[in-house]
């Protein structure tokens, strides 16, 4: 016990009475029974600490039958372990393959046996992050982020790895980009990267050839096994040969593949902060504005800087005691450099052109939202061929919500879209029908950090 056995203090009734004298001759156990002082005190000692422990087990069994009842879980043990070159920083899974990131590039293994099949060390790069995606008849498409920000592009066909591209490699190492985040829609036919310069970020979303590579898989199927070897040679090669390799990997490696590159769509960049307006009169503001069908980022506006300006003094005069007791100083918009997005299947909301052909399971578009901005864009990805490549296009559609967007989340079926707000809002969005299923605001004070669908 925890505590020390209280001594009850003693009691009138405990003292026997004068016609209990004889009780014995009533019942002749009693006498034997009955004990005297201090007797009587030790035994209701003994028996108080006999039922505290007889209350303290019946406790606890019911604790452990509660227990007994809840679902408990699984217990999963390793199958199988497979050996893997240096170390393993990432994996992902498609199809029967599973592919590994290590510290000196990739590997690839079997599901069924956990066999190695393939690596591809090159460069000695290490591998941060893969994704990959079965495009089918032995085709499968990966890509892979090393620890300098460079997002590889491989095509996995027949047990060998085909290096296509390095989407963000530029000679000039000062203005290099580096990867801050790789999205890979389903079914390999589209993929996002998000990059960061010095001093600006922005978001690039490519077209993969998936169909032109398994067409160019079958017609040329020498291509892999000539690459495994060039490959199986490099890693018995002397040093002065492996330098000479990580010089120009990509030349190299894509004159053995021979496959079609992927096609840039879209360069988007952060919104720039809504600054004062430059429009003379409000005709030529209106000559900027579309048909008026739907919201944009607020850029064509009568609002001058000096009607802002003027807004920030009274604001500050009136509340000044606030911002003083707050300790709020005065900060410049910085332009985001961190940005949200998905890939999206076709919906009411994003409306294409009837010119256009729409697959139920390749996405039509994206999402993005940006750290800070309170609007969610749209970007429609099925775009007629006839038009060049965007660079920092308007979004086709707008959603403005009341705070900033903190997090965000798709369904696996496409058809749901949580946005959590800065204010603790979460709304559930039907993209099919176009509006909102259901907004839930946390009462307490919370910071949403991350949103999924179960």
């Amino acid at each position: 016990r925890k505590h020390p056995l209280e001594i009850p203090s003693p009691s009138e009734k405990d003292w026997l009475k004068e016609d209990e004298e004889d009780f014995f001759l009533q019942d002749p156990d009693w006498k034997r029974d009955a004990l005297p002082q201090p007797f009587r005190m030790i035994n209701k000692l003994v028996m108080t600490a006999f039922e505290n422990a007889m209350e303290i087990i019946e406790r606890r069994e019911m604790l452990q039958e509660a227990q007994k009842l809840k679902v408990q879980p699984t217990k999963c043990f390793p199958m199988a372990e497979f050996q893997v070159t240096g170390r393993a920083n990432c994996l992902a899974v498609s199809g029967k393959y599973i592919f590994v990131g290590l510290s000196v590039g990739l590997a690839a293994f079997k599901v069924s046996d956990y066999k190695k099949v393939c690596a591809w060390d090159a460069v000695k790069m290490e591998i941060c992050a893969i994704h990959a995606s079965d495009l089918g008849n032995e085709c499968h498409v990966l890509l892979a982020v090393d620890e300098m920000g460079l997002v590889w592009l491989f095509c996995f066909h027949k047990e060998s790895f085909l290096l296509i591209k390095v989407l963000n490699e530029i000679e000039d190492i000062s203005k290099r980009s580096a990867c801050v985040e790789v999205v890979l829609s389903r079914g390999g036919d589209y993929t996002g990267v998000l990059l960061q310069g010095n001093t600006k970020a922005w978001l690039e979303i490519y077209r993969l050839p998936k169909d032109s590579w398994l067409k160019e898989t079958e017609k040329n199927p020498g291509a892999a096994a000539a690459l495994a070897c060039r490959e199986r040679r490099a890693q018995h090669s002397s040093q002065a040969d492996i330098f000479l390799l990580q010089e120009s990997p990509v030349s190299a490696n894509r004159a053995d593949a021979k496959l079609s590159l992927p096609v840039l769509l879209l360069k988007v960049k952060p919104p720039r902060p809504v600054t004062g307006s430059s429009f003379k009169s409000p005709l030529d503001a209106l000559k900027k504005v579309d048909d008026g069908s739907m919201l944009g980022l607020g850029y064509n506006h009568l609002i001058k800087n000096s009607q802002w300006e003027q807004q920030e003094a009274i604001f500050r005069s009136t509340y000044q005691e606030y911002l003083e007791a707050e300790g709020e100083r005065a900060s410049k918009e910085e332009i985001p450099r961190h940005a949200t997005f998905h890939f999206l299947l076709p919906s009411q909301i994003l409306q294409v052109g009837p010119e256009m052909k729409v697959q139920p399971d390749v996405p039509a578009g994206i999402s993005v939202h940006w750290d800070g901005s309170h609007n969610l864009c749209l970007y429609l990805l099925n775009r007629p061929l006839k038009e060049k490549v965007e660079y920092d296009p308007k979004p086709d559609v707008v959603w403005p919500c009341a705070a900033p967007i903190a997090c965000s989340s798709v369904s696996s079926c496409s058809r749901y879209l949580a946005l959590a707000c800065e204010d603790a809002t979460i709304t559930i969005w039907d993209k099919h029908l176009g509006y909102p299923l259901s907004v839930t605001a946390i009462l307490e004070e919370r910071h949403i950090r991350s949103i999924h669908f179960l």
